[in-house]
């Protein structure tokens, strides 16, 4: 898409975004005061059984797989490069927030990474002090004052809503990469990018992710809650070790070679059925 569409195309994902976060239903408040927002929460457990056996017979056994092929230095590089090609995105939504002091911390990790780095293969970055921070469309909405809407679970994507959504969308028209791939007619490179960056955070979190299943009284809203305590962690900018439960939505914040992450017991949630 041209580059001069570009903020006609936002415009229109802005107004979606008000509508729809606009058209949401009245939130259901458990008796330990969660607000569950999920007016659809029987098709949204529809999908995210879909989604489950998807992640358990294809994206589980290629995360596994990836680890087994790739020693963990390796599978740093490929996160360090995805992270460095996602960086004029971070950028982006810095300034668009008034961070000017997260927006200076990018453009100078994108600078010493894809200098000393070799293309962002290697992350000097850190190592001088300049550390990685996630940030997108969804967040800069959620600065802006845009209510999330309702709880959804998208096909294969997984835990969203509709601001994230429109914001997902919004930063795969602004991203560079997909621009460039998209102008030369390679629009499999970004959908390449899009199942590699995946696999890779799944594979950051598979231990996370069985463990919480495992413990869990209903996994859905378990992860329900997961997905809303880490947004919400992101829209602060805070730091927070929670897993990624949906890797094929977004590329989070690393760290080092696949830790075990410790799991907050108030993610143990039943649903407000």
């Amino acid at each position: 898409m041209p580059l001069c569409r570009f903020p006609l195309v936002v415009s229109g994902l802005f107004a979606l975004g008000l509508a729809l976060s606009g058209c949401a239903a009245p939130a259901t408040t458990a008796a330990g005061g969660e607000n569950f927002n999920d007016p659809l929460e029987d098709t949204n457990r529809t999908i995210f059984g879909i989604n489950q056996e998807i992640d358990k017979s294809v994206l589980l056994p290629a995360a596994r797989a990836y680890r087994w092929v790739l020693i963990p230095p390796m599978r740093q590089s490929f996160h360090d490069f995805m992270q460095n090609l996602n960086g004029p995105v971070v950028f982006a939504n810095d300034v668009l927030q008034g961070q000017f002091r997260l927006a200076s911390q990018t453009f100078g990790r994108m600078a010493v990474n894809t200098t000393m780095g070799f293309g962002g293969m290697f992350d000097f970055a850190t190592q001088f002090g300049i550390p990685y921070h996630a940030n997108d469309f969804g967040i800069t909405l959620a600065t802006w004052g845009f209510d999330e809407g309702p709880y959804l679970v998208i096909p294969v994507l997984g835990p969203s809503n509709p601001r994230d959504a429109v914001g997902m969308i919004a930063d795969g028209f602004a991203d560079p990469g997909d621009q460039v791939a998209s102008a030369y007619h390679r629009i499999w490179a970004s959908a390449a990018r899009a199942v590699v960056s995946g696999i890779d955070e799944r594979s950051r979190n598979i231990e996370s992710l069985e463990d919480i299943e495992r413990t869990s009284l209903d996994f859905y809203a378990t992860i329900r809650s997961l997905y809303r305590q880490r947004r919400a962690a992101q829209i602060r900018h805070e730091e927070n070790n929670l897993p990624n439960p949906s890797p094929l939505g977004s590329l989070g914040p690393t760290q080092a070679f696949e830790p075990r992450i410790a799991i907050q017991p108030q993610l143990r949630q039943v649903s407000g059925k």
